[in-house]
């Protein structure tokens, strides 16, 4: 069986992509699913690239003891178009930023999902940006049901 490879992408990559790749690392780490999904994240826009994430992002992490190391900030490139399965957006802009990175002649592989509209009982769709709203410890519990949601999803349709 091939790898099912999960981008999660937001703007900058230093604070809700990178949380997301690390608490569904966890997650499939937890379920020793490490063999059969691979996982990454990026930012639409390239202002951190290189930069570690976001101290709230990592304060966080650390009080819920989830694996921080190995995050980086780097831009999505047209390849994570055609070699991800699915590339996770934490909200609606996110969407389109991806969206404009798909020339006419590409066909991606990649399956643009935004992470909340997995969790049909929440009203609200879009992460929200704790760059500028501060309120990391929200952003982690819409994550984290967002990425149980995801890791079900992957497992039904691939039988894992």
């Amino acid at each position: 069986m091939m790898k099912v490879k999960v981008l999660f992408v937001c703007l900058g990559n230093i604070c809700r992509s990178p949380m997301a790749e690390a608490v569904f690392r966890d997650l499939v780490k937890r379920e020793q699913l490490e063999e059969k999904i691979e996982i990454d994240s990026a930012g639409t826009g390239g202002w951190h690239v290189g930069s570690a994430p976001h101290e709230g992002t990592l304060e966080i992490l650390k009080k819920y003891k989830i694996n921080s190391e190995g995050l980086i900030a780097r831009q999505v490139e047209e390849k994570d178009l055609r070699e991800f399965n699915f590339i996770i957006a934490m909200d609606e802009s996110n969407v389109r930023n991806l969206e404009r990175l798909i020339k006419a002649e590409m066909n991606p592989k990649a399956r643009f999902i935004r992470l909340l509209d997995l969790v049909e009982e929440l009203e609200v769709k879009d992460v929200p940006d704790p760059y500028y709203t501060g309120n990391f410890e929200e952003v982690y519990e819409l994550i984290t049901k967002g990425c149980l949601k995801l890791l079900q999803k992957i497992k039904q349709e691939n039988a894992i």
